[in-house]
């Protein structure tokens, strides 16, 4: 799932937005977007221009599916691309850190795959994997969003040093088995006791929607980021089992079979 910009010289700024979002007249006035494209723009060119806009989104906004990463790393992107300076997609990285101080999904947003992470002294530190054509996602997109912000505050200030020591051991074992291509340990390895459960009391069906997958097949189930999309990893011909039977139970969702993006962030 992507989003793409079209950016074109103008005499003055306009924008035009297709998809996710076409119907919300903010993300045309206050947008994340123009204010990091703008500022990169400035310090790679020392100038100031203006610019006609056309977006085309494919990812919904505040489901768990990364759209603020995707505005964050397409700005960045698309700057360097319009000012004629090359870049590396660490180079991109490195930048939205400045506007996401946690690195998960900027990550994978700039490299595509599967990745881990982390921040020593204001640099991102990762490695990624390709995840193979024989893996699928399925997405079950519920009709409502979640503010990441109000669902980070779900979350408690403390935690046991049990539960903790319960998923940090979960976390490892999954890179493992993403790196060796080990799928059949992801549904171990993807339990948690730190943020999934409180979160998906909030939204009681995704409870069943993890039920279903993993009944009919699906190798891993979780909420996606802060949700409220539920995601799952199937083999491909398990994809469309699971998908139908989700489809079946929640009828006014949106679920969607995707492949999984290796290549990350381009310009063309």
């Amino acid at each position: 799932m992507h989003n793409s910009v079209t950016i074109k010289p103008s005499k003055f700024f306009s924008v035009a937005i297709k998809g996710e979002g076409a119907s919300n007249p903010k993300l045309k006035t206050n947008n994340l977007y123009f204010d990091i494209f703008n500022e990169v723009y400035r310090s790679l060119t020392k100038e100031q221009q203006s610019f006609r806009f056309e977006f085309h989104n494919k990812i919904p906004i505040s489901r768990g599916l990364g759209s603020s990463s995707a505005v964050i790393v397409s700005a960045i992107a698309s700057a360097y691309r319009i000012a004629g300076v090359r870049s590396t997609k660490r180079e991109i990285l490195n930048r939205a850190l400045r506007y996401e101080n946690h690195p998960d999904n900027i990550t994978s947003t700039v490299m595509g795959g599967f990745n881990v992470s982390c921040v020593e002294r204001g640099k991102v530190y990762s490695q990624s994997k390709k995840i193979p054509k024989s893996l699928k996602a399925v997405l079950v997109i519920p009709d409502k969003p979640i503010s990441t912000s109000k669902s980070r505050n779900i979350l408690p200030k403390h935690y046991k040093k049990e539960d903790a020591i319960y998923s940090l051991s979960r976390s490892s074992l999954m890179v493992s088995a993403f790196f060796n291509e080990r799928w059949e340990m992801l549904r171990v390895a993807s339990k948690d006791r730190l943020h999934q459960f409180r979160r998906m009391k909030t939204f009681p069906e995704l409870f069943t929607v993890q039920k279903i997958a993993l009944e009919n097949g699906a190798i891993m189930s979780t909420l996606s980021g802060s949700g409220s999309t539920f995601f799952s990893m199937t083999y491909e011909d398990d994809a469309k089992k699971v998908a139908t039977k989700l489809q079946e139970r929640f009828p006014n969702f949106r679920v969607l079979v995707r492949d999984f993006d290796n290549d990350g962030v381009f310009s063309s």
